[in-house]
């Protein structure tokens, strides 16, 4: 193959990558500024048309382990196009006419394809130049955050004045457009590479993942229904449990649990759930606030849309520091960037605890958020695939996005049940209090995110540390017996 044809397959690949993270985020997403809307559309409640955020984020927590072992071996072409095969099924069945059971099957379909990130970066990892890969992986976990800034917005906007099947349809074109794209643009997988899929790990980590995002997407089931939440927790447990027995015995584990036990992995994934909770709990707390009406002695009483357009500067911001943490990481190392984008993030939450008087203070916090967010998003990576193998690095990433997706969904929660207990009796909206106390949640959430950065960070530095495992980006290292 000529140089010039190689040259040619890379400047389409590395778009198409950004792409598709960026249609799979954006898509998924849709549930968020809709709920209302579906309601309204289908006659169903707002807890059942809730369901069209979560169905999609627990379907994609379950695939995104099971692409990630699918995409290390010889067949990750066709997974990558057989999946967004199903994102463009599933978002027909959003389209159509039809009941709302098949709205959520379409939203769990469409879920799917949130399990295509690592997959990307997998691809990047594998047939782009070492020097300039890392900087397309960086890049490619930023637009997956900044997607869901895109995404809301203008979902609000076509379903403003086209509907709910207007916002969908446009999903459905996107994700077309994303298949095209992939089709015409992914390589082969290398060869020597095995995708053998745990079925019974798979089964049990969803029926783990759907216990933990149900229980906390479902808060009056904690205040109505206490001991019926406490055994499904339980259940929740013990089934995760088994999981983790499985994944350690077998000879094929759906995630690598011996690798992650690493403690750069570890640690990085403890770092990505705590940083999750804050993350999500902040970009909620500001897009409620704004939507919330001035009868109820604060806020600004937006519109969907224009709620939604607090986002754009989130996903700019976003955008910016995901082009520049990867020049950074040049100069700092990795977990120093971390525990920086966690002071950030956390900043933000000062931010928006001390100032949220005016639109412009809470887009200052949103924008300082974006940043925060992107940084971290960016320089995340970099941590685990510095101990990681190059065929291992679609499943380590998806175990890092499972971390992420079940951090989201309690950060959601936890901003729901803290407005809640500050809400009166009798009352629709919660004290403005309550998102002071909200703020400072999140605080504590970055301040442990930001201490785990950090120990990391000492770790490596240190001339006792337990060097990395062998990668394949590099020649194998003898460890030294001192």
């Amino acid at each position: 193959m000529s140089t010039t044809t190689e040259r040619s397959e890379a400047r389409l690949l590395v778009p198409s990558l950004m792409f598709i993270a960026l249609v799979v985020a954006a898509v998924g997403s849709l549930g968020a500024p809709l709920i209302t809307s579906v309601a309204t559309t289908f006659h169903v409640s707002l807890d059942s048309a809730q369901w069209t955020l979560t169905v999609a984020l627990l379907s994609g927590a379950v695939a995104t382990p099971v692409l990630g072992r699918l995409g290390a071996g010889p067949h990750r072409r066709a997974t990558i196009l057989v999946t967004l095969a199903v994102v463009v099924v599933g978002s027909a069945l959003t389209v159509l006419p039809l009941p709302f059971a098949w709205l959520l099957v379409g939203r769990a379909a469409q879920g799917v394809g949130l399990g295509l990130t690592a997959l990307m970066m997998g691809v990047a990892r594998d047939h782009l130049p070492e020097g300039r890969s890392a900087g397309v992986i960086s890049l490619v976990s930023v637009v997956s955050i900044v997607g869901v800034g895109v995404g809301y917005p203008l979902a609000s906007l076509l379903t403003e004045f086209g509907g709910v099947r207007a916002a969908y349809g446009f999903g459905l074109f996107v994700t077309a457009v994303a298949l095209l794209a992939a089709w015409r643009s992914m390589p082969t997988a290398p060869e020597g590479r095995s995708g053998h899929v745990d079925i019974a790990g798979a089964l049990l980590l969803a029926g783990g993942l759907f216990l933990v995002l149900f229980l906390a997407g479902q808060r009056s089931l904690w205040s109505r229904h206490l001991a019926v939440a406490a055994v499904l927790a339980v259940a929740a447990v013990v089934l995760l449990c088994l999981w983790t027995v499985t994944e350690l015995r077998g000879r094929t584990p759906l995630v690598g649990l011996r690798a992650v036990r690493h403690p750069a992995v570890a640690g990085a994934n403890l770092a990505m759930f705590v940083g999750a909770i804050g993350m999500y709990l902040l970009l909620t707390l500001i897009t409620r606030y704004a939507q919330t009406p001035h009868s109820a002695g604060y806020g600004f009483g937006l519109t969907t849309f224009v709620a939604g357009l607090v986002l754009v500067p989130f996903s700019v911001l976003g955008f910016v520091a995901g082009k520049v943490t990867p020049r950074l990481r040049e100069r700092i190392d990795a977990p120093v960037l971390l525990a920086a984008s966690a002071v950030v993030i956390g900043g933000g939450f000062v931010l928006f605890a001390a100032a949220r008087s005016n639109l412009v203070e809470l887009l200052v916090a949103m924008s300082v958020l974006g940043f925060g967010v992107g940084s971290f998003s960016a320089a995340m990576p970099g941590v685990i695939l510095a101990v990681t193998p190059k065929s291992e690095t679609s499943s380590a990433m998806s175990f890092n996005y499972v971390v992420r997706s079940v951090g989201y969904s309690l950060g959601s929660a936890v901003g729901g049940l803290v407005l809640a207990t500050g809400t009166d009796a009798g009352r629709l909206f919660p004290n403005d209090g309550a998102y002071t106390t909200a703020a400072l949640v999140g605080i504590a959430a970055m301040a442990v995110t930001t201490m785990t950065s950090l120990a990391l960070a000492r770790r490596r530095s240190s001339p006792e540390a337990e060097p990395a495992a062998p990668s394949a980006d590099a020649p194998s290292r003898s460890r030294s017996s001192g």
